[in-house]
Parts: C-alpha cells; structure tokens; sequence
C-alpha cells in the first residue's frame, strides 16, 4: 500500500522542526560569511586584448569575406599557441613569476566574442598589478613570437591592461556565497526535518495509532502538567478553609 503526504503534513512537519531548519541555515550562512571575508584570498582580474587582421604585406589589398573568416578560423589556432609553454614560459622568465607553466595556464583564459578577430586575453591574480603585468607581458610575448612559429605578422595590440585607482576583486563575492548557502542550508535542513520524521516510530497521538496499527481510538487519556494539578490545589484550598471555619463555628455553637 503506498503512503502519501499532503500539503497540510508537509507544513506541519517544518513547523515541527522550524527550529531546526533555521538553526542549520543560519549556521550555513554564518559560514560562507566567514569563508568569504576572513579564509579566502580575493583574486583580481585585468585583461588585454589584441586584432587578428591583414599581414602587413597584405594591407593594400582590400578585404573580403574569406579574408575574415580566415582569420576568424585561425584565431582559434592562436588561442591555442597563447598559453603554449613556448609563451608561458618566456612570460615567467621576463616578470620572474612564482609559478610553472602549467599553474600560470590556468590562470589565464582566451576568447574571442562572436566570432569576432578580437581576441581578449584575461588573467587571473592575487596581486591587480601582477595581473595586468601578465596580461599585458603574454600579449606582447605572442605578438613577437606568433612571427617565427607561423611566419605571418597579423596581430596587432588593440586594449593594453590598465590597473585602476581602486582595483575590486572578482572573488570571492561574499553575497553570492552567503545566498547559496542560505538555500543549501534550507534544503538540508528541511530534508533532515523530514528523514528524523521518517525514521521516527513513535506513536504518539490518535491518529498515529489508526494510521500505524489500524485500530480505533476508543479512549483518550489527558496529559495533566504540574501547572495545572498547582492550580487546582490553589482553587481546593480556600474551598477548605471555608468548611473548616463553619465546622468550627458550629462547634462553638454547641
């Protein structure tokens, strides 16, 4: 026989376990922050960018069509060449760089936007000055080399990397953090709400019997809490006190 769930459980149980959930979503938050602002290292970003167009023995001869796609397709080659060690490695020797060819790859991207014959080179720093040294440094070590590996000479420098008067890091972004733990930590805790209910075979009401055992309630015994059996003591004490004083007043009388 399957089991199912409606709306009005299902609210129940977070009301149940309301505590809970927020306990574990404000500890995810609290986390992240702290993550975020005082354990993470901010990183800065600075790019460069260079044109892929006409060789110079070729600049009198008008454009065309196959001409930009030619270069369109070559850039590809290029994106390619950019972060060979050939490259990286003389960029490293020239800013005599704390890193392997390998470690500095990965802080770099290429790419070109829309097929466009521009092609943005991005780095990746610790330090905003280093990165704009290195984005700047990879672009004009490309731009020198590119001549004896492919024997053209069509890469012109259009943006240099500029580092600005108050650099902002691009990582980490405490808000975005803090907003993916508070949803992670309210999935968590809803989903541990639910699997203590699952786990939990207790019965404990009316319904829990007809629902587990399949047998009628026939008799409800009440829970009397100790505030109550005190407050009912209070309320037989005057009612004491009253008899006695008559039973006396009685007595006197006879």
């Amino acid at each position: 026989m399957e089991e199912t769930i409606s709306l009005k459980e299902i609210f129940e149980v977070i009301k149940q376990r309301i505590l809970l959930i927020l306990a574990i979503t404000l500890g995810a938050a609290v986390i992240a922050a702290v993550l975020s602002y005082f354990v993470l290292t901010p990183t800065y970003e600075s790019s460069s960018q260079f044109i892929v167009n006409q060789s110079a023995q070729e600049q009198e001869v008008p454009y065309n069509v196959n001409d930009i796609r030619a270069n369109v397709e070559i850039i590809n080659t290029y994106n390619e060449i950019i972060k060979a060690p050939a490259i990286l490695g003389e960029v490293i020797d020239e800013l005599n760089l704390p890193y392997t060819v390998a470690a500095l790859g990965q802080n770099i991207s290429v790419a070109n936007a829309n097929e466009s014959q521009v092609v943005t080179v991005t780095v990746t720093d610790e330090n905003p000055a280093m990165a704009v040294d290195i984005a700047n440094t990879t672009v004009a070590v490309f731009q020198d080399k590119i001549q004896d590996f492919m024997n053209v000479d069509n890469v012109g420098v259009l943006t240099e990397a500029q580092l600005s008067a108050n650099p902002s890091p691009v990582a980490p972004n405490p808000i975005l953090n803090i907003a993916i733990a508070v949803v992670l930590g309210l999935m968590i805790g809803i989903g541990l709400a639910f699997l203590l209910v699952y786990l939990d075979n207790s019965v404990t009401t009316e319904d829990d019997v007809e629902k587990h055992l399949g047998l009628p309630v026939l008799g409800v015994i009440s829970h009397i809490n100790s505030e109550d059996v005190r407050t009912n003591q209070m309320s037989f004490q005057p009612n004491r006190q009253k008899r006695g004083g008559f039973n006396a007043a009685q007595k006197e009388s006879v």
